[in-house]
């Protein structure tokens, strides 16, 4: 049976209601900006839909525009406005080897007791890009590691290499959060305290 566009654009329109949320998320939290994921989000509906009549069907719409949203933000985006470096293996011995202070509770404790949802999203944010696309599409957005490795057209070995450092780097500064604002937590205590007494 040929499909008509109007049939064709139905169907477009089917397949993408569910996932246009997730990709706006996704796409806000690879540029960082507001406007810029609007136009990431727009542009790869505008080439998903270009290429719709590619699309096989029975194969997995979520990925295939996923794929879409990626390479068109590492050719708009990555390699013209974010050439984040990554870091060295000496880098991440260093960051590996952090040891953050306890005082008689465990880290998952201390992690929950101060950090808030903007906090983890700041820190997943100010994840180097590579690590950042990784660490969004299998944590966040919930792919696995092979449709995060098709989506990133890289090996799988790179996405959980990938995975492990950005999870590395994201508890370094998770940590790095909870310690500014137990200290913060501190001073207001003691100021508080202070002007009781």
């Amino acid at each position: 049976m040929v499909k008509t566009k109007e049939n064709q654009k139905k169907e477009f329109q089917g397949l993408l209601m569910p996932n246009l949320g997730a990709l706006f998320r996704t796409a806000l939290r690879m540029t960082r900006n507001r406007e810029d994921a609007e136009d990431l989000v727009q542009e790869t509906i505008t080439k998903a839909f270009a290429a719709f009549d590619r699309f096989e069907e029975g194969t997995n719409f979520r990925a295939w525009v996923f794929k879409i949203l990626t390479n068109t933000f590492i050719n708009n985006y990555y390699r013209v406005r974010d050439k984040t470096k990554l870091p060295s293996l000496d880098e991440m011995e260093e960051e590996t080897s952090f040891q953050p202070p306890f005082e008689g509770i465990t880290p998952e404790e201390a992690l929950l007791k101060t950090l808030t949802r903007e906090d983890i999203l700041k820190a997943i944010e100010e994840l180097p890009v590579d690590f950042r696309a990784v660490v969004v599409l299998t944590l966040v957005e919930g792919f696995s590691y092979k449709e995060t490795a098709e989506i990133l057209d890289i090996p799988i070995g790179t996405v959980m290499s990938r995975l492990h450092r950005g999870r590395k780097i994201l508890q370094n500064l998770l940590w790095e959060y909870a310690n500014t604002q137990e200290k913060r937590e501190r001073k207001n205590e003691q100021g508080w305290t202070a002007r009781k007494q």
